[in-house]
């Protein structure tokens, strides 16, 4: 007996072992196993960020007559950053670009939505007349984007994209872990009881990262009439507000509204959620960039464009959650997104209709801050050739410093006139009206 237990004694602590090591397993995952258990990036139906771009690059060369591409880079406390912008405007020689509709389109903000980005390549080979829309007239397209201007930021994440390339699947923030779609100064910094500090980390101040940066520069250099933000996780259609769960008043919600009800009924089949972000998707967002779009820069119909989800992935398989897997859906998506767009080209400047001939010409209401002015124009720019372009080379504190002294010193003087004319009047002799 006393031989059995001896026997049975080194065996119980192993089978303990081994019960014990099975549910530690279960319960925080074994590598190997997970790993092989999560969607790959599809190679055959995903471009690299590389790749992409220079399928851009390409593009832009083969149409130098409707295609421009710039590069802006920036730069802050070690950690840069760089954002293709690509134009598109018909007849560029002819005319000015101001009477244009403008338009800014910003795909790939977070890393892992990797279909924004190919949706962008699809509008941009559309426009260029590369591949073509079923049902769509080319001479109605045409009369169409004669009348516009627009700008697209293919990939505004690209530090963020190599990341997610790199096999880190679920990343959707920047290369030093910032979500961009929280860093801009709109409510920003504000924490919900769901915020995620991983996820959701806005930074250390409002426009703290070179990519938000760059795109303020864009937009308000720019001021157009229509912003998008392209993401993925769901199918919506989300106007303002991300911070608060109500829409904006008066009319440019209603207009807002009914397009997004139509591009619902044309190109959603009516199965994407509209509404204003922070009302419908569940939760409240501080420091997007829609947000700022329509309060600060005053587009006129600023959106978030929620294209593709797979509601049935896990949470940790991200690649097939924000991302097309097969041919068939990934091919589904960019036809009907790209059809929703070109919508947009087309009724975009109808329903905004007083306001789009008024907002042709900039306003006393389109004011912004003399910082975010200088912001938009003294901006490093490189063009497709590779030559670089400095606007001016004068440094941006130094000339805010310079205006702030200018005005300070304009209202002394001004100050010290006033009071040298109060004084005069005050010392002049006065004259009796009675005879002595």
């Amino acid at each position: 007996m006393a031989h059995l237990l001896l026997l049975s004694s080194p065996l119980s602590i192993s089978l303990c072992f081994f019960a014990w090591l099975q549910g530690f397993l279960v319960v925080h995952g074994n590598t190997n196993l997970t790993h092989s258990s999560l969607t790959p990036i599809n190679r055959d139906l995903y471009h690299s960020s590389g790749d992409l771009m220079e399928e851009i690059k390409a593009l832009v060369f083969r149409h130098p007559d409707l295609l421009t591409f710039d590069t802006i880079k920036s730069r802050n406390k070690g950690y840069s950053a760089e954002i293709a912008v690509v134009t598109y405007c018909r007849r560029r020689q002819e005319t000015d670009d101001r009477p244009k509709f403008r338009i800014l389109l910003s795909f790939g903000q977070h890393g892992r939505e990797l279909i924004t980005s190919e949706l962008a390549l699809r509008i941009l080979s559309i426009l260029s007349k590369e591949q073509f829309l079923p049902n769509l007239d080319p001479a109605t397209l045409d009369h169409t984007l004669d009348k516009l201007l627009i700008k697209m930021v293919p990939m505004e994440n690209i530090n963020g994209r190599r990341i997610v390339e790199a096999g880190d699947l679920c990343e959707r923030r920047n290369g030093r872990g910032v979500d961009l779609n929280r860093n801009w100064s709109v409510d920003w910094g504000k924490k919900e009881k769901d915020y995620d500090p991983y996820e959701e980390n806005p930074g250390t101040a409002p426009f703290s990262e070179p990519e938000t940066q760059i795109m303020r520069k864009v937009a308000v250099s720019f001021d157009p009439h229509i912003w998008v933000n392209i993401h993925s996780g769901m199918e919506a259609l989300f106007m303002p507000y991300d911070h608060k769960n109500t829409t904006p008043d008066g009319v440019s919600s209603h207009q807002m509204k009914s397009l997004l009800e139509e591009l619902n009924h044309l190109h959603c089949q009516r199965r994407c959620m509209i509404g204003s972000g922070g009302g419908s998707v569940g939760y409240l967002a501080h420091g997007t960039a829609t947000d700022y779009m329509f309060d600060i820069v005053r587009v006129p119909m600023a959106f978030t464009f929620e294209i593709y989800g797979d509601g049935a992935a896990s949470s940790r398989d991200c690649f097939k959650m924000f991302n097309p897997t097969d041919f068939g859906t990934f091919n589904r998506v960019l036809n009907e997104w790209s059809a929703a767009f070109f919508t947009i080209f087309k009724l975009g400047p109808n329903h905004l209709g007083e306001n789009y001939s008024k907002a042709s010409v900039p306003t006393l209401d389109k004011w912004v801050s003399i910082d975010e002015y200088l912001d938009g124009y003294l901006v490093e720019r490189s063009s497709r050739y590779g030559k670089k372009m400095e606007v001016l080379e004068l440094g941006m504190q130094e000339i805010r410093t310079y205006f702030r002294l200018f005005l300070l010193s304009s209202v002394l003087l001004l100050f010290m006139f006033c009071s040298r004319i109060s004084k005069g009047k005050c010392a002049r002799p006065i004259v009796s009206a009675i005879a002595l």
